[in-house]
């Protein structure tokens, strides 16, 4: 229990002056927490900053604030800042023209397990893939526990943090990628052509791809099952998704 709270903790920062700093200097951050109630001067400035950078604000009672506390001297505001940096879908986009490759880019639509997302991202780096996205709402951020899960891959791996999952594939496929959508209802992934410039799309660890990304995707993948259990675990199904993209490029035949 100690090592996860010191994991937890361990890019937590505390205090008016320290947050305000830390907004003032453009690092990414994760979640911001109030005091409930406690809304006077500062603490309005603190959010207000927090809200125009796009970051999500959650009010919290007393105890549960002094339980989160690290410093025991919160002053009614705690920070969640990232593990590391966030970039822009452009940045990804940029590196696959720099390699003279095809883009192939990871969509997670909602993945909130830490552990899952460390470990897709040691997947994709692995793979090839030049970048992943993932929404600010409903979704974990790049904390420690991303990162150590990550074995490393977060130093390399570029992570965009968007608004809109919908208006990324937009833009996306305004790029030239089509989008594959995995779903237990999809075509076998065998059969289905993943070449060319690809942005694959991976749901949530409970319900899978939304309703509106789903629709907006280009086709739909699937991974044949022969046991008695019909899911896998979202990070198991990326893995497998990513590396069936990278036989195609790699190993079959024209």
């Amino acid at each position: 229990m100690e090592n996860k709270e010191r994991e937890y903790n361990e890019n937590q920062v505390e205090g008016r002056n320290a947050i305000l700093e830390v907004l003032r200097s453009g690092r990414d951050m994760e979640k911001l927490l109030v005091l409930k109630g406690n809304l006077e001067g500062t603490i309005r400035r603190i959010m207000a900053m927090a809200s125009e950078k796009g970051v999500v604000i959650q009010e919290i009672s007393r105890q549960k604030m002094d339980e989160l506390s690290q410093t025991k001297n919160h002053q009614g505001v705690i920070a969640l800042v990232s593990a590391h940096a966030y970039v822009e879908i452009e940045d990804i986009l940029a590196i696959a023209k720099e390699r003279g490759e095809d883009a192939f880019v990871l969509l997670l639509d909602g993945i909130t397990d830490p552990h899952n997302l460390g470990a897709i991202m040691r997947t994709a780096e692995c793979a090839g893939v030049h970048g992943v996205v993932i929404p600010k709402r409903r979704s974990v951020g790049l904390n420690a526990t991303v990162g150590k899960t990550s074995a490393g891959a977060i130093e390399y791996m570029r992570v965009a943090r968007v608004t809109n999952i919908v208006k990324t594939m937009e833009q996306l496929k305004k790029e030239g990628l089509w989008i594959a959508c995995a779903d237990m209802k999809g075509l076998d992934h065998f059969d289905t052509n993943m070449k060319g410039p690809l942005a694959l799309v991976i749901g949530s660890e409970g319900d899978g791809v939304s309703r509106l990304v789903k629709e907006k995707c280009d086709f739909t993948v699937s991974i044949p099952m022969y046991g008695k259990i019909s899911s896998l675990n979202a990070s198991v199904a990326a893995g497998l998704l990513m590396y069936e993209v990278v036989r195609q490029r790699k190993f079959e035949k024209e």
